[in-house]
Order: C-alpha cells, then sequence, then structure tokens
C-alpha cells in the first residue's frame, strides 16, 4: 500500500459491520475513554493532593493509574478516528511504537504489582522495618524498575522488528499487538527468545514473587492477631483483584494474538475489546471503593456536605 519502500501501511480488520455501528463504536467507545481518563486522574490528584496518602502503597497505586491513563491514550485516540474511515490503516512505524506502549506499560503493571506485594509484606510481616525499608529511595528504585525494565526489553523487540521484511499488511485486529509477528515474511528465532525472554522477565518472575509474598503473608496473618488480619484482608485484596483481573486479560490478549485465526471475528473482536475497555476502569473503581482511606477523600470530594467519620 506504501508508495515509498521507508512507508509501510498496516490494514486493521478487526472491526465488525462498521459500516452499520460506526456512530454506536464511535460513542461508546468515546464515552468510556472519558471515563477512564477521569475516574484515574481524581484518585491520582487525590493521592497527589492529601499527605497522608503520601506513602509507598498509594504512590504505587498512583503510578498504577497513570499507567492505565497512558495505555488508554495509546488505544482509544486512533480507534475513535478508524471508527469514522472507511478504511482503518497505520503506518508500521506507529504500529510498532502502539505495540512498545501496549506491552511496556502491561509488564509495568506486573512489576508494580509486584512492589505493591512486597510493600505489604514488609508492611505486615516486619512492621518495625517498614519505615527504613520502604523510604523514598525504595520505592524511587522500584518504580525506576517497573517502567525501565519492561521499556527496554520492548525497545529490544521493536528495533529488531523494525527491520524485517513484510508480506501481510493485514492484522485480525484493532490495533496493534503480538500479531503484527504474522506479517512477518519469515518466523525469527530470535524474536522467539525474546519473546519468552519477556514473558519470564515480565510476567513470570512477578506473579512467582507475589505468590510468594503473599503467601508469606497468609501464613504470619493467621498466626496473629485479629488486627493483624484484618489490616492484610483491607490492604492485599485490592490488589489481588486487580493481579486476577489483569492476568485474565493478559491470557485473553495471548488467546486473541496466538489463535485470533481460529475464532469468529465477532468473537475476536469481543475478546479483543475486554483487554481495553475492562480493566483500565476496573482499576480506579477497586482503589476507590476498596480502599479505605481513598474511599473517604473520594466522598469528600463528591459529598463535602457529608462528614466521615
Amino acid at each position: 500500500m506504501g508508495g515509498e519502500p521507508n512507508v509501510t501501511y498496516v490494514t486493521f480488520n478487526g472491526l465488525v459491520e462498521l459500516h452499520k455501528y460506526r456512530y454506536l463504536y464511535f460513542v461508546s467507545m468515546l464515552t468510556v475513554y472519558i471515563l477512564i481518563i477521569c475516574c484515574n486522574s481524581t484518585i491520582v490528584y487525590l493521592i497527589w493532593r492529601h499527605r497522608n496518602l503520601h506513602e509507598p502503597m498509594y504512590v504505587f497505586i498512583a503510578a498504577l493509574l497513570v499507567n492505565s491513563v497512558v495505555f488508554s491514550t495509546a488505544m482509544y485516540p486512533k480507534l475513535l478516528v478508524d471508527f469514522l474511515l472507511e478504511k482503518q490503516t497505520i503506518t508500521y512505524s506507529a504500529c510498532l511504537f502502539q505495540f512498545f506502549l501496549f506491552y511496556s506499560v502491561g509488564g509495568s503493571e506486573f512489576f508494580l504489582l509486584a512492589a505493591m506485594a512486597y510493600d505489604r509484606y514488609v508492611s505486615i510481616c516486619k512492621p518495625l522495618k517498614y519505615p527504613t525499608v520502604m523510604g523514598r529511595t525504595t520505592v524511587g528504585v522500584l518504580l525506576g524498575l517497573a517502567w525501565f525494565v519492561p521499556a527496554l526489553q520492548l525497545a529490544v523487540s521493536v528495533i529488531l522488528s523494525s527491520n524485517r521484511k513484510l508480506c501481510k499488511l493485514t492484522l485480525n485486529g484493532i490495533f496493534c499487538n503480538n500479531a503484527i509477528y504474522s506479517l512477518h515474511c519469515v518466523k525469527s528465532s530470535i524474536h522467539s527468545v525474546i519473546g519468552v525472554v519477556c514473558l519470564v522477565n515480565m510476567v513470570l518472575l512477578p506473579l512467582l514473587f507475589i505468590l510468594f509474598t503473599y503467601t508469606r503473608i497468609l501464613i504470619i496473618s493467621y498466626c496473629s492477631s485479629r488486627e493483624v488480619r484484618q489490616k492484610a484482608a483491607q490492604t492485599c485484596l485490592p490488589h489481588l483483584l486487580v493481579l486476577i483481573s489483569f492476568s485474565c486479560l493478559c491470557s485473553y490478549d495471548v488467546v486473541a494474538a496466538r489463535l485470533g485465526s481460529d475464532f469468529p471475528k465477532t468473537v475476536r473482536l469481543v475478546m479483543t475489546l475486554q483487554v481495553i475497555l475492562y480493566h483500565p476502569l476496573f482499576n480506579p473503581i477497586i482503589y476507590g471503593v476498596k480502599m479505605k482511606e481513598i474511599s473517604k477523600h473520594l466522598r469528600k470530594l463528591f459529598c463535602p456536605g457529608k462528614v466521615s467519620r
């Protein structure tokens, strides 16, 4: 499709009956995008605004919600434009950038959830050491690793993909994910190795660490007082819910990318939409409802006449 050798366009072929549901798609997705921006930004503002929320746990939550905004901004504007066009295309370089943001933010989320698990582990299992261990330097290092490590690993994959010859120019999806590898003329063993390394470093290792820390928290909480058990339940449950939700959606993405051609187009679209619709709204709702201090500040913000006890 590209007229110049250095400009290649990829066509998306994942929308169902766009000519019929064009404006329904547009209005629905615009509404969701606005809700995502407003909900996540509100909680991030509250964490920034109130000094009693300037604790490591809330800082990690704010980082997680910023990730949701970045993730959605990488997806939604392009989708909204595509709904209004007859043909949904993207340059290959822009496609690689979208791929980079999609997976680097996803990997960052697993790292942040691992950092939250470590924070809860120190807080509940070693409370006397908590102020020393979870100082500003530690929080800054964990945030830096959570954003830098996934970005670095994905950058290697993107650089290698940028030089690959393409034999297909159509993606069976609505945005650029792992399916971009199906565009390459020849499957690369290097890409396979990098993919496995990224999976291990960005998903499996954080998940194993989270499993270890929450197992330790569960054991110690079970043997401790009722107050410790309540604290563990109140602060760990939201993180576990977010982890389970995000892990399920990641498996959706893997299934949709790897086995997408075996699914009906409508099923593939529904699975893909789950990845970009559900989780960015789920995070602020869970943390806004389940985290006591955040919930209290939300009630003060939206119901200033009611005094919370």
